[in-house]
Formats: structure tokens, C-alpha cells, sequence
């Protein structure tokens, strides 16, 4: 089984390294003042050269402007963009297209319902992100730590390979793999020991679990 790994909301050269030696396949930077993952471009850019070429760079964004995204372009280059606002299926295509990259969106997803936009991001979005949706009071759209009924995606078409997120860990990764049956996983909060500060311990404990269920499945 080929499965797509992504660690999100890094931040330190150590932790980056942690995640590529252990077999991230994608690296994540957030860039969202609200977020306590979030980087200036600036400090994106210099972890970017430490990843490149060793795993994919994905820069998350939320909702941005024709400024910005140039901006990422220029000064980051990263290879995947990471949409997790409201971006319609439009913007997301005047984003990639703009660009010159791959493009991800995130929906967030609580209930069924929550997937019939799915069909309509496919032919513009490179790849699918399901998070869960954020609590009530928060103003963060992911890494709030909480999964979803993940039993509802046994509805969608087989042949989405969709990136599954939201509240995953070393306790829960093997039945995320099990129930989900995702392409990819993408894990933030659940490798960090406070908001925003990726634990090398946990990732290792992440990795640890996740070949382990592998193995089981192979």
C-alpha cells in the first residue's frame, strides 16, 4: 500500500528533519496569523530549502489574494498549495492556474452533507483534503485536534484518493486506515506537545503506529 504522508504546521529545522528521516511525503508550513503554525514567508522559505527535493512542500493558506499567492510563488516555491478557506471551486482553479502548482483543497466535513461538494472541487483541485470541521469557537479551520465520523466516506467513490486529517495520532492512525481507507494522511496537532510545537518523540510514536498497521494490512 502506497500512502501519502503529510506533517503540517512545522516550524523548527529539527522536527522537519524528524518527519522527512521518518517518511513524510509531504512537508507542511501554515501561513495564517491566527495560527499558532503560523510562518512568515520568510522562515517558510528557509525551511523549504531544507526539504527540498526530500519530500513535497505544501504551503497552507486560507483564502488568499493574487498578492500572496504570488508571493509564495516568488519566494518559497513550494511545490502543492493548500487551500483550507471557502475558496470555490472557481478561485481554486484561477489559483492553480495562476500558479503553476498543484493545488489541494480542504473541505471540512462533519456529516454527510458535508461531502456533496467533493464532486465539484474534483476536476479543479489536484487532490482532497476531508478535516473536520472546527468547533465552535474556534477560529482555526484545521489542527483543532478533533476527528469526524469517518464511516460516512464509506459513500464516496472508491477512485477519490482523498488525504484524510483531522484529530489523527498514534492511537487512532490504524483505524483511520481501516475505516477511512484514505490515499494520505495529513497529521498536525497530533504529533505536537503544545499548539504549534511539533513533540520529535511524537512523530516518532506517529510513524512508530503507522508502519505497524501497515504491516498488518500488507
Amino acid at each position: 500500500m502506497t500512502l501519502d504522508v503529510k506533517i503540517c504546521g512545522l516550524k523548527s529545522p529539527e522536527a522537519l528533519d524528524a518527519a522527512i528521516l521518518r517518511g513524510a511525503s509531504h512537508v507542511g508550513f501554515v501561513h495564517f496569523e491566527r495560527s499558532p503554525r503560523h510562518l512568515a514567508l520568510s522562515a517558510m522559505a528557509e525551511l523549504a530549502e531544507i526539504a527540498r527535493g526530500r519530500a513535497q512542500i505544501v504551503i497552507v493558506t486560507v483564502d488568499p489574494g493574487d498578492d500572496l499567492v504570488d508571493k509564495i510563488c516568488g519566494e518559497v516555491r513550494p511545490d502543492w498549495l493548500q487551500l483550507h478557506g471557502k475558496e470555490s471551486p472557481e478561485r481554486v482553479a484561477a489559483i492553480k492556474d495562476r500558479s503553476g502548482l498543484k493545488v489541494m483543497k480542504a473541505l471540512a466535513v462533519s456529516t454527510y452533507d458535508d461531502l456533496l461538494p467533493v464532486d465539484a472541487y474534483r476536476p479543479v483541485a489536484d487532490a482532497l483534503l476531508l478535516d473536520s470541521k472546527r468547533p465552535k469557537g474556534s477560529v482555526l479551520p484545521g489542527g483543532n485536534g478533533l476527528s469526524f465520523d469517518w464511516q460516512i466516506l464509506a459513500a464516496l467513490d472508491p477512485a477519490i484518493g482523498f488525504m484524510l486529517s483531522g484529530g489523527l495520532n498514534a492511537d487512532n492512525v490504524s483505524d483511520a486506515l481501516r475505516i477511512a481507507r484514505p490515499a494520505g494522511l495529513d497529521i498536525s496537532s497530533g504529533v505536537e506537545s503544545a499548539p504549534g510545537v511539533k513533540d520529535i518523540g511524537r512523530i516518532h510514536a506517529f510513524f512508530d503506529a503507522l508502519e505497524r498497521s501497515l504491516e498488518r494490512a500488507a
